[in-house]
């Protein structure tokens, strides 16, 4: 009993992170498209903070969705802001050469870990 009882909060825990948003800018050269899955950032700083990026001289557009989409090349997972204990899984899509800059970002600033696919 104990043993579905601790299943269930497991469930209902991850459940309550299940929170994402799509960032997707465009520039006069360059699209790009992210996805930021929340790992464990407040729900309210994901939205008003992590999902609300200043890029200056680009258009960007943020839909919040319940999961990240299929389709990435590259995931940054358990990544970390600077300073913040909190963490994210960073969906990448687009290009997939770009995997030979944002690998090392990734392993190296954002102490994640990057799945390639």
């Amino acid at each position: 009993m104990r043993a579905c009882f601790v299943l269930l909060l497991l469930l209902i825990s991850q459940n309550i992170f299940a929170q994402a948003c799509i960032i997707e800018s465009v520039d006069q050269r360059v699209q790009v498209k992210i996805c930021q899955q929340n790992r464990s950032i407040p729900e309210q700083l994901f939205k008003t903070g992590f999902c609300q990026p200043q890029l200056k001289g680009q258009k960007t557009t943020v839909t919040f969705v319940e999961q990240c989409p299929i389709g990435a090349f590259g995931i940054c997972r358990s990544a970390q802001a600077a300073g913040v204990p909190y963490q994210q899984d960073i969906h990448y899509y687009g290009v997939a050469t770009d995997a030979q800059y944002l690998k090392p970002a990734c392993e190296q600033q954002s102490k994640g870990v990057w799945t390639a696919y």
